[in-house]
């Protein structure tokens, strides 16, 4: 078990990771989310052990980790970290990269080295050399590399920011199956909330460098606690409930995601069309109600200044 307890951490006297605590188990895929800023690589890199804390610690299996000032060579055997840099060597193979990190002495090297091919879809581009790659075959290299020496913890920092979406979809459902059948703990710092809520146990959220909640994916989606969680997860409608309810008098608000408003043809909230934007299954509307502009799904487009009357499915008080 990796355990994270109270740490905090500071480049200067300003913390920028403060008090965080968490659990995670062997074959977890834990992701980490939260804006641009928040801490989230900073965390992976104290975990790894590049950065020195004075607050708190960080175990394995009950053993402290000591962290860079206690190492010759900063970072834990038995974990592998991926930056958002590669560290490649560019004028080797694909095949060359991956196998550096496998003994010779491994009777079964060949096969592995085909197998972490397979998982990353690179195995036409076996024999090329990494010079000769695009951003993301080398990103798809550099996955396949950290993996080669099965390590017990995986750190992934923005792990497909450089691949194509039309490939992106199957990486992350043959990567994450394959650590899974290797019981391999992955924690993934991403911008990217489909590799959360497909595939993660639990979902970290951050916001400047607190941790503010670490849930499973469906309660996070379906309750979240406030706009900045579940604006990872789609467009979100924050509603003064007196833009609803004329008798309302109170100051708070209503949280939905798009599909959570349905137009009707019922006397009901009114709200005026201002664009509609093909989504490919169906069409986002932008409109205004009152004075608050809100996003609905439609499967038709709307014209402009079309009035519409509104259900509202499912809310959330904030």
């Amino acid at each position: 078990m990796l355990k994270v307890a109270n740490i905090s951490f500071g480049y200067t006297s300003t913390e920028v990771i403060k008090n965080i605590s968490f659990k995670a188990n062997k074959g977890d895929y834990i992701a980490i989310i939260g804006e641009s800023g928040s801490g989230k690589s900073t965390l992976l890199e104290i975990i790894y052990g590049l950065l020195h804390i004075e607050k708190g610690t960080v175990s394995w299996n009950d053993e402290k980790l000591l962290g860079p000032n206690f190492s010759l060579i900063p970072g834990e055997d038995f974990m592998k970290y991926l930056p958002q840099d590669f560290d490649l060597m560019p004028y080797t193979t694909v095949e060359e990269n991956i196998g550096k990190y496998i003994s010779s002495q491994d009777k079964n090297k060949e096969k592995r080295i085909k197998e972490l091919l397979k998982v990353v879809d690179m195995i036409e581009f076996s024999q090329t050399k990494v010079k000769n790659l695009s951003g993301g075959q080398k990103q798809r290299v550099a996955i396949a590399k950290v993996m080669a020496k099965e390590p017990d913890v995986l750190l992934l920092d923005e792990p497909f920011s450089h691949i194509d979406n039309f490939r992106k979809n199957k990486l992350r459902r043959d990567l994450f199956k394959y650590l899974k059948s290797k019981n391999i703990l992955c924690i993934v710092a991403t911008h990217d909330t489909t590799d959360a809520l497909s595939f993660a146990d639990k979902i970290l959220v951050i916001r400047n460098g607190k941790l503010i909640t670490n849930k499973a994916p469906e309660a996070l989606y379906t309750n979240p606690k406030s706009a900045y969680i579940a604006s990872f997860f789609d467009e979100i409608n924050k509603i003064p409930l007196s833009e609803i309810d004329s008798n309302d008098i109170s100051k708070k608000s209503v949280l939905w995601y798009p599909n959570q408003i349905k137009l009707t043809k019922k006397e009901g909230i009114k709200a005026t069309v201002i664009a509609s934007y093909f989504k490919g299954s169906y069409y986002l509307i932008e409109a205004v109600l009152n004075k608050t502009i809100l996003f609905f799904e439609h499967p038709e487009k709307l014209e402009i200044n079309q009035q519409v009357f509104l259900e509202f499915i499912k809310k959330a008080t904030n």
